[in-house]
């Protein structure tokens, strides 16, 4: 099983040398990954206004500092950009990071931003199929005309050319988005709590995953799956209010091997708190599986 590790979203703010710290801490520590949230603004819930740095200047800073780890969006709502500007951003961080990167795909859920924002909030599922068709056939190289209801491309290419087929994972368990992405992305991943953080949560959610794939046309063993875990660490911050339940950090061990049983070839772990001490603690805590 890889691991990776989400670096600090909503929970706090936190400034880019603490980002950097964080990010550096989880390559020092055998991480395999590193991520980010692509939201613009939290509002409500008895909590103050909060969200965190632009998801792709990140990536593309972090694509130089880090010389090892895969990076991605975790994940990239198609609706915040066209999907020309997407698939151009993805190839130039595949590029910068020499091969790390992973764009990490979602339709978005958050109105609140979409409405701040002025980003349309109808349609989102069908926004989504026209931006992803258009973003996976540049990635592959290819001039692209598309006409649809939402997005259009006229004989578009990336230039310089991408390198290698960018890797893409797909955010989502709704049906619709599964059909949509599934005969074509390389992962899918969930977030905790849509299984419950619990390894027959994912067991029972994998099972419906691979009924997708088989539905979609595609054998289920060709797809990387990702559970992002949210985990406790000491007596936690309560930064990231949750109806699940967290792993303590003294249990993650052999949480991580159940979870691969259940069929997980990765998890991307959500520390409360998230910061360097806690990044490196939980390393050292699971050394054996990193």
């Amino acid at each position: 099983m890889r691991i990776g590790v989400q670096l600090p979203e909503v929970e706090r703010e936190v400034r880019w040398p603490e980002v950097a710290a964080i990010a550096r801490a989880a390559e020092e520590s055998g991480f395999d990954s590193i991520w980010v949230g692509d939201h613009l603004l939290y509002r409500g819930g008895g909590r103050p206004e909060r969200g965190p740095h632009d998801a792709w200047t990140q990536l593309a800073a972090l694509a130089v500092l880090t010389k090892r780890v895969r990076l991605g969006p975790l994940v990239a709502a198609t609706a915040f950009h066209s999907p020309g500007v997407i698939a151009r951003m993805a190839a130039s961080i595949d590029e910068v990071s020499g091969g790390r990167f992973t764009l990490g795909l979602g339709a978005g859920w958050n109105e609140t931003e979409f409405k701040a924002f002025n980003f349309p909030f109808d349609h989102t599922v069908s926004r989504f199929e026209e931006s992803f068709e258009i973003v996976r056939l540049l990635l592959a190289g290819e001039h692209v005309t598309f006409e649809g209801e939402f997005h259009s491309a006229h004989d578009a290419v990336l230039l310089p050319p991408p390198h290698r087929t960018v890797p893409i994972m797909l955010g989502s368990n709704g049906a619709r988005m599964l059909g949509i992405a599934l005969p074509h992305v390389d992962a899918w991943n969930t977030w905790f709590s849509s299984y419950g953080n619990t390894v027959e949560g994912f067991a029972n959610l994998r099972g419906d995953i691979d009924g997708a794939c088989v539905k979609a046309g595609r054998d289920p063993a060709d797809l990387t799956h990702s559970a992002c875990v949210l985990v406790q660490v000491g007596e936690g911050s309560g930064a990231r209010p949750s109806d699940v339940s967290p792993v303590a950090a003294k249990d993650l061990p052999s949480h991580l091997r159940l979870l691969a049983e259940a069929g997980a070839d990765e998890a991307i772990l959500v520390l409360d708190p998230i910061d360097e001490r806690s990044t490196r603690q939980v390393a050292n805590a699971i050394v054996d599986l990193l």
